[in-house]
């Protein structure tokens, strides 16, 4: 018999940069690459950015083994350091590196200064050198909000028993209709790129009741604008045997204040350093379309345009209200025109020029779009008529009404739009791993 050898490596923990306090007195390891060398009179502060805190190390001759030249910015290195007590410290301590192990080092200087409490450039340039920019402190800190706004919406589902789901990216026929698709060559057929995950968890919620999904959709709008993007990632969920669309305001009222909470547990260092307030939520505001319309206009002496839709203005003018009269920096708006929703979207029965939809506007901008979609075949069958759309292009997405499905609804919420309306940003971009626009398809 053939004895199967595995190979193991043997790791000596490192310390966790919040773990050094419990280590005064202690010769501990660390790793991490070089974020700044300040040079002193006699010494040198040496900050090595870590997993997620970058931490003050204390180079001296007097204790050092290696010489302050083998040290360079960005240089990865693994270091060992005395942890010794210090009263001026504020954190009580101070590092006092003993030897080092460089890693690696840069081949080339950087083009762009990254170690300032800011980046200081260009939006432009800040994503033009994202991989590089993306280490700097504050930009860094974003993306450690975002990491966590998804685990407190993960938290929140799982616990309220939504299955998360990952549908295709490649589809057949595009959920939301219109030009704003991609196209693409597949196999000698022509598919396209999703523009949502709808019909797949609708068809999950014969399946699984409850279910969530937490990924890209693409968009080929041409706009240029602080507020679009052609790829994005949605927070999807969607919900089986409601009997109100007001169940799904509720269920995401409850995951937005869960994951309040559970920023100011998880996140108090990078909010603090970006100088973030959060919203306080309690019950969320709702107020029909027709009503925010005549409200604006009454209000702010403006002419309605589009009885359809709001303008980006009316959005922020909205919220200025709503805050005003109740102090909430969100709203939802419900009952939007039929015309302007989604072949799927359930009519009001009161009123079928209507629909039992919503949009969540969060300090001026729309972040989340949901409502009741269509359960029963027949009723899906005379709306897709209606708009003059073939039923056999919907084959797939028809075997859910057709073989029994219970009432439901769901939403989808905007992440990058989310996370920036949260930290003050005027441009979705900033709060955008790698953007994909109309200009942008590289790094």
């Amino acid at each position: 018999m053939t004895t199967v050898k595995y190979n193991t490596i043997s790791t000596n923990p490192e310390t966790d940069a919040y773990a050094l306090a419990d280590h005064i007195g202690q010769t501990v390891r660390l790793h991490g690459a070089i974020y700044k060398i300040r040079r002193m009179s006699g010494f040198a502060f040496v900050l090595l950015r870590m997993r997620d805190a970058i931490v003050q190390c204390i180079y001296s001759e007097e204790y050092a083994s290696f010489p302050i030249t083998l040290l360079t910015e960005e240089a990865c290195v693994r270091l060992t350091a005395e942890v010794v007590a210090e009263e001026r410290s504020r954190t009580g301590y101070e590092l006092r590196l003993k030897q080092v192990q460089v890693l690696s080092t840069p081949y080339e200087d950087l083009p762009i200064v990254i170690n300032q409490k800011k980046v200081n450039t260009s939006l432009e340039n800040l994503l033009d050198y994202r991989p590089i920019t993306l280490r700097n402190e504050k930009e860094r800190a974003i993306f450690h909000i975002q990491a966590a706004i998804c685990a407190a919406f993960r938290e929140f589902l799982i616990a309220e028993h939504f299955t998360e789901i990952h549908s295709p990216k490649i589809a057949a026929i595009g959920a939301e209709g219109g030009a704003n698709i991609f196209k693409l060559p597949y196999f000698g057929k022509e598919a396209y790129l999703a523009q949502s995950p709808q019909f797949y968890k609708q068809m999950m919620v014969g399946v699984f009741e409850r279910v969530f999904e937490i990924a890209p959709v693409f968009r080929a709008e041409k706009h240029d604008t602080s507020r679009h993007l052609n790829e994005y990632t949605s927070v999807d969920f969607e919900m089986g045997y409601i009997e109100s669309f007001e169940e799904i305001m509720a269920t995401e009222n409850r995951m937005l204040a869960h994951c309040i909470s559970f920023l100011n547990e998880h996140c108090k260092t990078q909010l603090t350093l970006l100088g973030c307030t959060l919203p306080r939520i309690e019950e969320i505001p709702q107020i029909p379309f027709s009503t925010a319309k005549e409200w604006i206009a009454n209000s702010c002496k403006r002419k309605i345009t589009d009885m359809l839709d709001f303008e980006p203005e009316e959005e922020r003018l909205l919220c200025e209200l709503v805050k005003k009269e109740t102090g909430s920096e969100f709203v939802f708006v419900t009952h939007y025109p039929s015309a302007k929703r989604p072949f799927y979207a359930m009519d009001d029965p009161k009123n079928p020029e209507e629909t039992l939809s919503f949009d969540l506007l969060f300090r001026g901008l729309e972040i989340t779009t949901g409502g009741q979609r269509i359960h029963s075949y027949q009723e899906q069958l005379e709306k897709l008529h209606a708009r003059g759309m073939h039923e056999e292009l919907f084959e797939g997405y028809l075997m859910l009404h057709k073989y029994g499905v219970p009432p439901h609804g769901g939403l989808g919420l905007g992440l990058e739009r989310f996370t920036a309306q949260l930290l003050g940003f005027e441009n979705v971009r900033s709060a955008t791993l790698f953007p994909r626009d109309i200009h942008r398809l590289m790094p």
